[in-house]
């Protein structure tokens, strides 16, 4: 399997979660090797992909210098990383991407109405070669060696509709859409109401994320899924992984991960080389792993 770039330039509109002003997002393709590479248009500043751009994880994964920011990118990441695109311009004319629908389902379309290309060079991924673990008190993310690609995460919440949640989710880009990419974000309705006093989430509502009082879902609609919370780190887990800018070939294991806890995970594999190898897609030997992209 080679790299891959979208096969023509796409764009949408949405709001931007924190400031509610209208954010232009457009993909552009990229040559074999580039990666992804954000650029603030109404900036001209660009942004590598990379754990060491990572400036802020306090309310989402946000990358940037001091020359301007992106926040919110996970939840987009975690599409490219379902489609497995390794190269691609990502511009926005703002300081966040877009919310949508508080999900990637947005994102999934819009890869579909670009198209996939595969480009001349191989695929590169990164392959687990030790157990790495950051823990903060009883919380943790780890991911270790295993010839599939999954993802498990369990979250406990005091509040009578979330409670004690799990989902594993073995990688591939049609289970992706099909169990993990329709779960939004969420939110606390006494959270929200403070956030906005200080002109933050302007933009959250219940068309972009599912909003809790302290006893029920406020959405008329109700849950997509049973345990749509826990359905959602694992979205927000791979947005995370995705910032190393490669797929990744090992089993991830959370219990009330953060974007925190993700920054502090990537940063840890990469900086020991004895943690993990670069290997092209035909190395790992892994008929299943390379199937996943189908």
């Amino acid at each position: 399997m080679n790299q891959r770039t979208i096969s023509k330039p796409v764009e949408l509109v949405g709001i931007g979660l924190h400031k509610g002003e209208p954010i232009k997002l457009r993909l552009e393709p990229l040559s074999v090797d580039a990666g992804i590479v954000f650029y603030r248009e109404d900036l001209a500043v660009s942004i590598p992909l990379s754990p060491s751009s990572v400036v802020d994880t306090q309310m989402a994964t946000v990358i940037g210098s001091d020359k301007g920011t992106i926040s919110t990118i996970e939840h987009f990441l975690s599409a490219i990383y379902a489609y497995g695109i390794d190269n691609l311009r990502v511009v926005v004319n703002g300081n966040e991407m877009p919310i949508m629908d508080g999900s990637a389902s947005s994102f999934c379309l819009l890869l579909d109405e670009a198209g996939i290309e595969e480009q001349s060079a191989s695929k590169r991924v990164i392959r687990i070669k030790k157990r790495v673990e950051v823990r903060d008190g009883d919380k943790f993310v780890r991911i270790e060696p295993s010839s599939r690609a999954t993802f498990d995460f369990e979250i406990d919440f005091a509040h009578p509709v979330i409670g004690q949640q799990s989902q594993s989710y073995s990688f591939g880009t049609k289970p992706f859409i099909d169990e993990i990419a329709r779960a939004r974000t969420f939110g606390f309705a006494r959270d929200i109401q403070y956030l906005q006093s200080i002109n933050l989430a302007l933009g959250a509502s219940l068309n972009n994320a599912i909003g809790l009082d302290d006893e029920k879902v406020l959405n008329p609609e109700g849950l997509r899924f049973d345990n749509e919370f826990a359905r959602h780190k694992i979205l927000d887990a791979m947005g995370d992984m995705m910032v190393t800018g490669h797929n990744i070939l090992g089993s991830y294991t959370s219990f009330a991960g953060s974007h925190k806890l993700n920054h502090q995970l990537t940063v840890k594999l990469l900086a020991d080389a004895t943690n993990y190898e670069m290997v092209t897609l035909n190395r790992v030997q892994s008929r299943e792993f390379a199937k996943s992209f189908a």
